[in-house]
This record gives C-alpha cells, sequence and structure tokens, in this order.
C-alpha cells in the first residue's frame, strides 16, 4: 500500500486529526492528475498468494504446498509445483513469483549437486540453506522467492529453515510462509506438538495448507505432500488431497439433453475427408547399399 507523509500536511491537521476517515487523497490525486498524469499515481502493492508450509517430527520432515498459482486477480495454473528438489535428502517450498522459485532452486540444486560430486558425502541442509541466504542476500530482494527448506541429513538429522527473500533464515521447528501463512500458522500453533508420529505430522500439514487454501484468495486447489525421513527413504506425494475436485459434483447435475452435443449432430456436405497419419519409417525400411568410395 502506498503511505502517506504526514510531513507534507499542515502542522495543525495532522495533530488535531487523530480518528475517524481521512479524505485528503481526493484533494492529492486529482493535483497529481492534472500536473503530472495517471501513471504518477501511488500504485498499490500486489501480492502474490501461495501457502507452504513445513514441520519436524519424529522420523523426519513434512513439507506441505497448494497448488494455485495467481497473476494479480486471476488464477493463471491450478496445479502448479511448488515443492522443488534441492537434493535427494533435502527440497524447498517456494512462495512469490513463480519463475524466482523456480530458477533459484534449480541454481542451488546443481551447486549441491557439483558439491556432492567433490566431497562424495551426502548434502546438508546447513550447507543449503548458506547457499540460498547467499544468494538472496546478494540480489537484496529482488529475487521474489520466500522459501521453507526441508530435509534430513546425517550429521544434524531433520532441519526446517524459513528464508525470506532478503536472505534471512531461522531454524524452526514448523513454518509457514506465502499469503495463506497466517491461516496455516494458526494451525500449526495450537496442535504442534513435540515427536509427533509421521502420520500426525502428516494430517496436521494438510490441516494446515487446507486452512490456507479456504481462507486465502490466492491459495488453493490441491495439497502436495513430501516426506524426508530420517532412515534416507522419501515420499512425494504430488496431489495428495483434492479438496477442490469439481467433477463429482459436476456429474451430480443433470443437465438438459439440447446442452449434450452427441457425435454427429452437425451436418456434413459429401462425404469426409479423411487422411491417414504416415506411418513411422524405421532402418528396417532402409536399403543400406555399400559403395566404394576412391581417394
Amino acid at each position: 500500500m502506498s503511505e502517506m507523509v504526514m510531513n507534507s500536511l499542515p502542522v495543525d491537521y495532522a495533530t488535531e486529526t487523530s480518528g475517524g476517515f481521512s479524505f485528503e487523497n481526493a484533494t492529492r490525486n486529482p493535483m497529481i492528475m492534472a500536473s503530472k498524469g495517471a501513471e504518477y499515481l501511488p500504485k498499490l502493492t500486489k501480492k502474490t498468494g501461495t501457502t507452504i508450509c513445513g514441520m519436524v517430527y519424529k522420523g523426519g520432515v513434512v513439507l506441505g504446498a497448494d497448488t494455485r498459482a495467481t497473476s494479480d486477480t486471476e488464477v493463471a495454473e491450478k496445479n502448479c509445483e511448488k515443492i522443488h528438489y534441492l537434493a535427494p535428502n533435502i527440497y524447498c517450498c517456494g512462495a512469490g513469483t513463480a519463475a524466482d522459485t523456480e530458477m533459484i532452486t534449480q541454481m542451488m540444486a546443481s551447486q549441491l549437486e557439483l558439491l556432492r560430486m567433490n566431497t562424495h558425502s551426502q548434502s546438508r541442509v546447513i550447507t543449503a540453506c548458506t547457499l540460498l541466504k547467499r544468494r538472496l542476500f546478494g540480489y537484496q530482494g529482488h529475487i521474489s522467492a520466500a522459501l521453507v527448506l526441508g530435509g534430513v541429513d546425517n550429521i544434524n538429522g531433520p532441519a526446517v529453515y524459513n528464508i525470506a527473500p532478503h536472505g534471512s533464515t531461522a531454524k524452526l521447528n514448523y513454518s509457514t510462509m506465502g499469503s495463506g501463512s497466517l491461516a496455516a500458522m494458526s494451525i500449526f500453533e495450537s496442535d504442534w506438538k513435540e515427536d509427533m508420529s509421521e502420520e500426525e505430522a502428516v494430517q496436521l500439514v494438510k490441516r494446515a495448507i487446507g486452512a490456507g487454501i479456504f481462507n486465502d484468495l490466492g491459495s488453493g486447489s490441491n495439497c502436495d505432500i513430501c516426506i524426508l525421513r530420517t532412515d534416507g527413504t522419501k515420499d512425494y506425494r504430488r496431489n495428495d488431497v483434492k479438496p477442490n475436485e469439481v467433477a463429482p459434483l459436476r456429474a451430480l447435475v443433470n443437465k438438459s439433453s439440447l446442452l449434450s452435443m452427441v457425435p454427429g449432430l452437425t451436418p456434413t456436405i459429401g462425404n469426409p475427408l479423411i487422411q491417414p497419419h504416415p506411418a513411422r519409417v524405421s532402418l528396417a525400411d532402409v536399403d543400406v547399399v555399400m559403395e566404394t568410395v576412391e581417394s
């Protein structure tokens, strides 16, 4: 949101006005439009829509994310993948600009792969966190990527890190990011406890993502789940929950037969022209003739 600077107002107006509605923009906006044009009016901030979260449980880490990608007030993608691969034992949820989260995680996955080839050892979660925070801090927030990093390594065990777009990080037992993070955080703060079982942790993450989906207009569609265990196994459940699946509901609607377009409804003139697709040619259909080449 654009902010009004009170110093530009008369002193007595700024001190005497303590509450109620403020109408100074009704005078300011026409003056700006008359002198400079409408393009110089203060712009409202456009926030992105996402709900991502992660938590530590007794046997590992559970990450969750919704699948709606928005462009201003429009839904650009209903089934966007927001849980990104960094290493076999590390995954990262991304909120913000889809291109930024996709590319920053791909670059970090490449660096972690090179580091594993060089050291012949497993990637550590703190290493991934350090690489991400250094890159984001170097761009001073211009990379719009708010991340929830989760993983398990053989040094420090399971860990979840909250990484802000400006590079600040925090190691937490549970974390949420995105426009639906407040709704998701309310679920964690009320029901999270230490040493939860895997099933309890998965159900809690599903509830947290569901809270973001149904209480935030920018979040929606399905719920993805990624489980990283201390024994080295993982379980990536794409579209594990589909709370907004409309196909069963649409099947219950009795439509008029006039709305059903059956094959052959549109009349045609003459015989339809059908051209078969050309068959693929394999090496068995080609005759190879050996020729003598003279130097």
